[in-house]
């Protein structure tokens, strides 16, 4: 299938550092930036067809997202490491502070992408994937594949069977597959495709507390049987794991920021400072000043 990549951008204050590597296939196109984002740079883009993006960095911190234009700076929310976003899908981006950044595009016709699905889903049920976004943060093994997909635009020398199984697993591993929201059994661990909501949602809420009635919401149990999986899955409770989440959030804040550790705190929903520093020492053996030190030399 002859692929003719057609999408609408409009950018201020983004550039490429350095030329884009890419490669076309059967009923897609492949490409790998290095671009750097000014404070304040946005952008908008909107393509006929299925898209995924891949950041090789993380933004959440910097660059912030929305399907509507008034929805910036309201109803926005960060931007993931992973994103699929539908055909006729706009995306609206912002970048709250500078950043340098390389990711991975890929534009897919709906055709090759139900290709892919229809064998094992149906058409049906393969076209009510397609319809629905997915943003998740922890990539896993899409990054792996990805970097391979990267590796093959910088060479070229396999043939394009290769890089089209490559972008089919991508695809696999991130689409909301309904295999991946089939009700749990007793013994059972949550899917990658239920960890990817429970992880979006959190990334999305700015203090970095859900409660757990409302993550066993998410992926359609019930609180108790939530817990157990969840512990099952993971190796934490719930409330260890959103805490170790927040110090990670902490230490990226202590890392790329000046803000003090009062500001930090209250940003990420700790009751005072003394109470980050006792959750921090905890989690990472250090207090945050230290850690902050150590990595931030004079």
């Amino acid at each position: 299938m002859s692929y003719q990549h057609n999408m609408f951008t409009e950018m201020e204050g983004i550039r490429a550092v350095g030329p884009a590597r890419w490669r076309a296939f059967d009923g897609g196109i492949g490409v790998f930036w290095n671009a750097m984002g000014e404070n304040g740079a946005h952008a908008y883009y909107l393509s006929p067809d299925p898209r995924i993006v891949i950041f090789f960095d993380r933004v959440s911190g910097y660059i912030r997202m929305a399907n509507e234009p008034d929805a910036i700076g309201s109803r926005d929310r960060p931007m993931t490491r992973a994103v699929y976003v539908p055909a006729g899908v706009p995306l609206w981006t912002r970048f709250t502070a500078a950043r340098r950044f390389s990711h991975l595009d890929l534009h897919i016709h709906p055709d090759r992408l139900l290709r892919y699905m229809t064998p094992s889903l149906g058409r049906s049920a393969a076209m009510a994937v397609l319809r629905r976004p997915v943003e998740i943060e922890d990539l896993g093994t899409i990054e792996t594949l990805a970097n391979l997909v990267v590796d093959d635009l910088s060479e070229g020398g396999r043939h394009t069977v290769y890089v089209e199984s490559l972008v089919g697993a991508i695809a696999a591993a991130l689409l909301d597959l309904p295999e991946c929201r089939e009700t749990q059994k007793p013994g059972g661990r949550l899917t990658q495709a239920q960890l990817n909501k429970l992880f979006c949602r959190f990334d999305g809420v700015t203090d970095k507390r859900l409660p757990v009635s409302e993550m066993a919401s998410i992926v359609g149990l019930s609180e108790s049987w939530f817990t157990t999986v969840f512990r099952q899955t993971t190796g934490k409770t719930p409330l260890q794991w959103q805490l170790a989440r927040r110090i990670e959030a902490a230490q990226r804040l202590l890392h790329d920021s000046n803000l003090s550790l009062a500001e930090i705190a209250a940003q990420l929903g700790f009751s005072d400072q003394a109470h980050l520093t006792k959750a921090f020492r905890q989690v990472s053996g250090n207090t945050p000043a230290a850690w902050r030190r150590a990595r931030r030399p004079e």
